[in-house]
């Protein structure tokens, strides 16, 4: 994240006690998580150069503006806004982030001192162009460390192996003395507790960090709750609450900025340890909060020696696991508009960086979604022969078209975005006809809503079909749309002898008019409350 590890252990302290009672969930563990490091990390590194004492600050008052904004977002029940993020956009910005979090630790991997540059590739270039000044020695730390870390994962997954790995390669570098040969090492680390600080703060500060703000707000969440969410249907013996989650996690950030922790979520690696290890309440995160600080009050002082290359392994082997291919190949399999709002998300993460990266993400799924409710699906249903069922003519070419009606199903809700499409398909069918139907069956199962244009169309197809002498008859219209009706004034203006609860009721009544005079109440049966937005 740009500032010095001792701060990663301060965001195990503060922050945890509070989640373990506050938050919902029993299994999740929350600290310094790589997703939400590089997001701050791309912010603040343009306000600050890393590893400097204003970089620090800047972090810590970033981590401040985030829980307080997910406080706001609590207190106004704000959990649902989460849902705006679809899931191919976070695995394509997750894919993406953990190439960056990758290309950003090639320095401390290879021994390397790379410059500051604003963008991934431009690292990938200049290491490409020095490859003769990779330290061999540092190289060869940090690739036995991925080893011995991917073996010890494979062979038993609640064995620390980072830590082990850790502790030889530190006992190493003390015995060779490795550190006078080049090998980078992180030196002191202050020890004891963090004190109670107010975050520097400023206007111009504040304005300059909102983009990522909002980004690590969003992100951070999705990805805590996401954690949660699964730990829940896991062992199923606690129920979470997003609201509750906003709080717990905004809490831990607000008053752990004032004993300056960085910014923290929730932890898949950390959380999956801890539930395979059998933590079942938040005393878990009680007992490692105790080993924090008997860490930080005793035992700092054999941290000077750990290689950098090291720490670099192990974050490489934490992020190589969230490149979600499997999920493209999934999504490539399943929905190809979905596939291409991952790709272009993870390309536009690489490219432009993380922010713009999630927006372009974002955007394109909306422009998606739009564009095909714009263009919902549209089915002339046709009577399967020998059966009371109608279904897609498409679907069932074999089944008997009626010359006497035409029965449309629209798929979705009729909306202004729609309806130029809903009317024109519509006739299209009647015109296709060489004769009119005498009737119009339009089935609503599916119409969920209808706002002021959509009844206004609908009006317009009314019109139409009474000059057409076609008569318009209405199905499975469910409560809320029947309400709208009622209140336009079109369920009376229709006819309530004109609505049935199914379509079998509505073709026995093209076959004798007479059958339906009694009409059934349930068909247009309407609601008088509104919620204060209906």
């Amino acid at each position: 994240m740009g500032v010095p590890p001792i701060y990663g252990l301060y965001a195990c302290l503060i922050p945890l006690i509070l989640y373990a009672f506050l938050g919902t969930s029993r299994q999740l563990s929350i600290g310094p998580v790589a997703v939400t490091a590089i997001l701050v990390m791309s912010g603040v590194s343009q306000l600050a150069k890393p590893f400097t004492t204003e970089f620090t600050n800047l972090v810590v008052f970033a981590g401040l503006l985030i829980g307080i904004l997910q406080i706001f977002m609590s207190v106004l029940r704000m959990g649902f806004l989460v849902n705006l993020i679809s899931q191919p956009v976070i695995s394509g910005f997750i894919s993406a982030a953990a190439i960056i979090i990758i290309i950003s630790q090639l320095g401390s991997s290879l021994g390397m001192k790379i410059p500051d540059f604003k963008y991934a590739y431009e690292n990938v270039w200049y290491v490409i162009q020095h490859i003769n000044a990779i330290h061999l020695i540092t190289f060869i730390i940090c690739i036995v460390s991925i080893t011995l870390m991917l073996v010890f994962k494979k062979w038993k997954k609640s064995f620390p192996g980072a830590l082990f790995v850790l502790v030889v390669a530190t006992g190493i570098t003390i015995a060779f003395d490795l550190n006078n040969l080049g090998v980078a090492v992180i030196e002191e680390v202050p020890s004891g507790l963090p004190e109670f600080g107010i975050p520097t703060m400023s206007y111009d500060s504040m304005m300059a960090l909102i983009p990522s703000v909002l980004t690590v707000t969003f992100i951070g969440y999705v990805g805590s709750i996401g954690i949660a969410k699964s730990l829940e249907m896991k062992n199923r013996d606690h129920t979470i609450r997003p609201n509750q989650e906003l709080l717990a996690l905004g809490l831990a950030k607000v008053i752990g900025s004032f004993f300056q922790a960085i910014p923290s979520s929730g932890s898949y690696s950390r959380s999956a340890i801890n539930d395979e290890a059998g933590g079942k309440t938040a005393i878990s995160s009680i007992i490692t909060v105790c080993m924090v600080i008997i860490s930080l009050l005793f035992l700092t002082s054999y941290f000077y020696y750990i290689p950098k290359a090291v720490l670099a392994a192990i974050i490489l082997v934490s992020v190589f696991g969230l490149i979600n291919y499997k999920e493209a190949r999934y999504l490539l399999t399943l929905r190809r508009r979905e596939f291409i709002v991952m790709i272009i998300t993870f390309f536009g993460t690489l490219v432009f960086g993380v922010e713009l990266g999630i927006f372009i993400g974002v955007i394109l799924s909306y422009i998606f979604l739009q564009y095909y409710s714009s263009k919902p699906h549209v089915a002339e249903l046709v009577n399967i022969p020998e059966t009371t069922y109608y279904r897609n003519i498409n679907r069932f070419p074999e089944a008997s078209q009626s010359s006497n009606y035409l029965i449309i199903r629209f798929d979705d809700q009729l909306y202004f975005a729609n309806t130029s499409y809903f009317k024109d398909t519509i006739l299209s069918h009647i015109n296709k006809r060489k004769v009119k139907p005498n009737f119009f069956i339009l089935v609503c199962t599916n119409m969920h809503d209808v706002d002021s244009t959509g009844l206004h169309v609908l009006e317009d197809i009314h019109q139409y079909l009474e000059e057409s002498r076609i008569q318009l008859l209405i199905t499975g219209a469910i409560g809320p749309v029947r309400d709208v009706l009622k209140r336009a004034g079109f369920t009376d203006r229709l006819g309530v002898h004109h609505y049935f609860m199914n379509i079998e009721d509505a073709v026995r009544y093209t076959e004798n008019e007479e059958s339906h005079q009694d009409t059934f109440e349930a068909a247009v049966q309407f609601n008088n409350k509104r919620s204060f937005l209906d």
